[in-house]
């Protein structure tokens, strides 16, 4: 079995992100795409399941492993709030053959990317403008107006790394930012597959 490739996705809040990545794995399965499993020191939610949605540990454990190098990007995200990626859970799933999309936050993306190198491609999704980002954030509903300032303040500071991926991917027509994306991740996991061995003559 051939080993799997990495897509590391990454973009400001609100740029669409997550829409991309779920319509790629749900209407293309033929891509055999799966979430690298992450860690979390926060305690499960609902029907969460160890192994499944996270990986769960404690704060102190999470600690260890970070003292340990065993992470390939993690982040405090609060106090005792720890998210990360174990390098040995992305080794099982490369192993097993799966391509490992990760959705993760932009200095995470770079850090991964230049862990892995060629192995991986690295996109960031950009919203059109800052105006636009923040007219989709009020349109959500979710934020107050102070979260919607500290969003945007941070999108703006993610977006000055933009020209650190393989490539960047506009959202301004959904449609045409999935078309993208699927035509990206096509030509990438076509091109490892190219024999290496030097192929046989062919028969006069």
């Amino acid at each position: 079995m051939s080993k799997g490739s990495l897509l590391i996705f990454s973009a400001p809040s609100g740029s669409g992100k997550s829409t991309i990545v779920n319509w790629l794995m749900q209407e293309h399965p033929e891509l055999n795409l799966y979430f690298s499993i992450s860690c979390t020191s926060r305690a499960p939610r609902g029907t969460e399941q160890n192994g499944v949605e996270y990986f769960f540990l404690t704060p102190e454990e999470f600690r260890q492993r970070i003292e340990n190098d065993e992470f390939l990007e993690y982040e405090e995200v609060y106090e005792n709030r720890f998210y990360g990626t174990l390098k040995e859970q992305v080794e099982r799933q490369l192993d097993q053959g799966q391509n490992v999309v990760f959705d993760v936050d932009v200095k995470g993306g770079i850090n991964i990317k230049k862990y892995y190198g060629e192995r991986a491609m690295s996109l960031f999704i950009q919203p059109p403008s800052v105006e636009e980002l923040r007219r989709r954030l009020e349109g959500r509903g979710t934020d107050t107006p102070e979260a919607i300032e500290n969003r945007l303040a941070k999108a703006e500071y993610e977006l000055t790394f933009a020209p650190q991926f393989d490539h960047i991917v506009v959202n301004d027509d959904l449609a045409t930012a999935q078309a993208e994306t699927l035509s990206l991740v096509l030509a990438f996991l076509a091109a490892p597959s190219t024999p290496t061995v030097p192929s046989a003559p062919s028969a006069q």
